[in-house]
């Protein structure tokens, strides 16, 4: 099973203390075994294929998860575009992925709350990472949120890096949302409710 680098670290740290437990007492190393297990299982990051041949302007989910809103939104990147809301539970892969190939044209972090995630107002005050780039269809925002749970969110990406549609571009450690503003252009191919997957599940079309 491929792993996410961001958890080599802490992978790397419980191996040790569940081997150096089992120096001092199997049930030690018996009761270690149990959270490196639930920690491997959460940086896992399998390989992903769309889910179908790719068409012009087809966008993929940045984020595994449950697709909570698809409204109308703003921001000073885009101007008005169609956002739509990914959270992520327990269970999800939480490495995020490129949409589309594209170049990265804007980075900011905003410091902010640990409210919880699926709440729509968590887009507007909690913690969270912006990454826009420009796209042969127009500019488009991932942002990277937050939750109550959440402690770290990574990015693996700098300014004008090249990033190829499906190309991995960071994770937020134990949580928990990712929004996408679409470019004019691309409509939305899910509704609410939906069930997505990062570099799989097309999210978005080219509009007819």
């Amino acid at each position: 099973m491929k792993l996410a680098r961001d958890g080599y670290p802490t992978i790397a740290a419980l191996i040790f203390m569940t081997a150096g437990g089992g120096l001092i007492s199997p049930w030690i190393s018996a009761c270690l075994f149990v959270p490196l297990c639930i920690v491997v299982w959460f940086f896992r990051d399998p390989e992903r294929v769309p889910e179908r041949a790719l068409a012009d302007g087809d966008f993929l989910s940045p984020a595994d998860g449950k697709v909570v809103e698809i409204e109308e939104s703003e921001h000073e990147y885009v101007g008005r575009a169609v956002k739509i809301g990914i959270f992520m539970n327990a269970f999800s892969v939480h490495v995020n992925r490129f949409p589309t190939d594209g170049t990265v044209k804007y980075i900011k972090y905003v410091p902010g709350k640990k409210w919880f995630a699926f709440a729509p107002k968590a887009s507007e005050i909690n913690e969270r990472l912006y990454v826009g780039a420009e796209s042969d269809h127009g500019r488009f925002l991932l942002v990277q949120i937050a939750g109550i749970l959440a402690r770290r969110i990574v990015r693996r990406v700098r300014m004008d890096d090249i990033v190829p549609i499906g190309g991995r571009y960071g994770m937020i450690k134990m949580g928990s949302k990712v929004d996408i503003y679409l470019p004019p252009e691309i409509m939305p191919n899910v509704k609410i409710g939906d069930k997505v997957f990062a570099g799989h599940s097309i999210i978005g079309v080219l509009k007819k």
